[in-house]
């Protein structure tokens, strides 16, 4: 063969090879969701596997999603202990992360605005870190009365106008069913999780979007 076009030949032989590296996508890596929460999420008096973050990542993984949820539940936490513990328990793996606190605080009748400036720092560090959040509200006992009730309310509906994914009540389709609750009456059953799960799945699923269109630092 003349140089010439040997040359040509092995140019061209590089470009398709080139070309099909180019077109070949990289693999897609796992999106680690870090459940930041109380004993909702730690699965109160549940059977491994039963809880929130589990249901959650099979619910993610049957939608063909490559998801990793990790429980951070710690029952009985008050927002003032999740920031306290914030930095260990959402660790350098994270790629996003569910809020689900607040429930105790207002249990103990914590003051709304102690509540509201926890939460706000627990936004503030997770934003300053590049993960998309999303933020799961609850709801304060009606025996706490009217003021009460409206001050604990409005904290999540405020911080859930910020830009992060906004679950308006974590509960919804489980609170005061006692079918789908514990004889406490305030922790869901593993049914009382499937529809929690069930509910806020198309928000988890925006979550995951964000995580993997967003760098984090």
């Amino acid at each position: 063969m003349h140089p010439l076009r040997h040359l040509a030949f092995a140019g061209a032989a590089f470009a398709v090879a080139l070309a099909g590296v180019v077109a070949t996508p990289a693999a897609a890596e796992t999106v680690t969701i870090v459940a930041l929460g109380d004993s909702l999420t730690a699965g109160y008096q549940l059977p491994p596997g039963a809880g929130f973050p589990a249901q959650l990542e099979g619910a993610l993984k049957a939608e063909g999603l490559d998801v990793k949820v990790v429980d951070a539940g710690v029952s009985g936490d008050t927002t003032s202990g999740g920031l306290a513990r914030l930095d260990w328990s959402v660790g350098e793996d994270a790629d996003a992360v569910i809020v689900e606190l607040g429930g105790n605080d207002a249990l103990r009748g914590i003051d709304p605005a102690r509540t509201r400036q926890n939460l706000t720092a627990i936004l503030d560090r997770l934003e300053a870190r590049g993960l998309p959040v999303l933020l799961a509200g609850m709801l304060a006992p009606p025996n706490l009365g009217e003021d009460y009730g409206d001050a604990f309310r409005a904290i999540y509906a405020d911080l859930g106008s910020r830009d992060l994914v906004y679950y308006p009540f974590f509960l919804d389709g489980v609170a005061a069913d006692p079918t789908l609750n514990l004889g406490d009456g305030i922790h869901p059953t593993a049914e009382g999780v499937g529809v929690i799960v069930e509910h806020i799945l198309p928000k988890v699923k925006e979550l995951v979007d964000r995580a993997t269109t967003q760098e984090k630092t």
